[in-house]
């Protein structure tokens, strides 16, 4: 594609677009971000597009076999600087790399219900990998937390994580400058926000399994990102098969009514939070998708009303089951006029 003549269509719907023209102009597209913008490849009105999308992103009908493909793109294109890297050894302490990753968003609680959630998911992970004493690192927003759930872990396996407060490298000195304790909190905790990234390198280290809790919201896009870039690490580009697993801990609280009492957008399981979603469970340690659902890909993912009406405004209608028409999503395109307005711009 190629920008052509400053033309920008300034009113176009992602999934009627005809993008398969390339000698045309690059198109602008309004609202294309998040999950909006997987779909304008994965329920394009052109089969071919459809087809490709397929490819790249995996099938819908099978969310365990869907390609890393996040996973893939940071393991190609993201590295550490060396004082994160630095960080990250320090942290290490000349030990190998952890069989597991566990992170736990909890803003600053300390629920008991999420640590023994995380604590039955981790005991399955081990089970499952047949590790005598394996290597537990911890990634938290809430440091009292880990100190607390550190001592339960620790009956079982080994146990670090990345305590900042003794670091004395690049990094620290530079925090000693700028860190500002109230800025975030509520999201970051009392730690500095670059601490963020050497956990998440440190995270991404895990060889088998990253297990993901939270005191609401489980299965974060940070959470994700850890995953998908410890699986992409452990398959590299020689190895064949991968035994990598990325399990979400869910509490009884969280369970209650369904996947829906989780707030907010940034989490795997939003598009299984609807009415077909799981209740009255004591605990949940759930594999999960390296490669979450863009939208209301298949059967099982129940969107709620909210969402209903959101899709339907652009086409999509769906059904209780969170499959869509397509033969409504053709007669919606047909329907609508394509407008376009050129602006010219006079070359000084």
């Amino acid at each position: 594609m190629r920008i052509d003549d400053f033309q920008k269509p300034t009113h176009t719907n992602v999934l009627c677009s005809n993008w398969l023209k390339w000698d045309q102009p690059i198109i602008w597209f309004q609202n294309t971000t998040d999950a909006v913008a997987a779909q304008f490849f994965s329920k394009n009105i052109h089969s071919e597009m459809r087809a490709a999308a397929t490819e790249l992103y995996g099938s819908p009908e099978t969310l365990d076999s869907r390609p890393n493909v996040y996973g893939e793109l940071m393991r190609v294109l993201i590295s550490p600087s060396s004082d994160v890297e630095e960080a990250v050894s320090w942290a290490l302490q000349g030990r190998q790399d952890p069989d597991i990753t566990l992170h736990m968003r909890m803003l600053m609680n300390r629920s008991l219900r999420a640590a023994q959630a995380a604590l039955s998911c981790i005991r399955k992970a081990i089970s499952n990998l047949q590790l005598s004493k394996p290597r537990v690192v911890i990634v938290s927003d809430t440091p009292s937390f880990v100190r607390s759930i550190s001592q339960n872990i620790s009956e079982f396996a080994e146990v670090f994580g990345f305590d900042y407060k003794h670091f004395k490298g690049n990094l620290s000195l530079a925090d000693a400058k700028l860190h500002n304790l109230d800025f975030r909190t509520r999201d970051w905790g009392p730690t500095p926000r670059w601490v963020a990234f050497v956990d998440f390198f440190l995270a991404s280290r895990a060889k088998h399994a990253v297990v993901a809790g939270a005191h609401r919201r489980v299965g974060t896009t940070y959470a994700q990102l850890v995953a998908a870039l410890a699986a992409a690490n452990n398959l590299g580009d020689d190895s064949t098969s991968s035994d990598f697993s990325f399990l979400s801990s869910f509490q009884s609280n969280l369970l209650s009514e369904g996947l829906g009492n989780q707030v907010g957008w940034g989490h795997v399981w939003n598009r299984f939070a609807g009415p077909l979603s799981c209740r009255g469970q004591p605990h949940q340690c759930a594999f999960t998708p390296l490669l979450p659902p863009a939208w209301w890909d298949s059967l099982w993912q129940s969107p709620i009303p909210r969402d209903i009406r959101r899709l339907a405004a652009y086409g999509i209608k769906l059904t209780g089951f969170g499959t869509s028409d397509e033969n409504h999503l053709l007669s919606f395109c047909e329907s609508r006029k394509e407008t376009v307005k050129t602006v010219s711009v006079l070359k000084a």
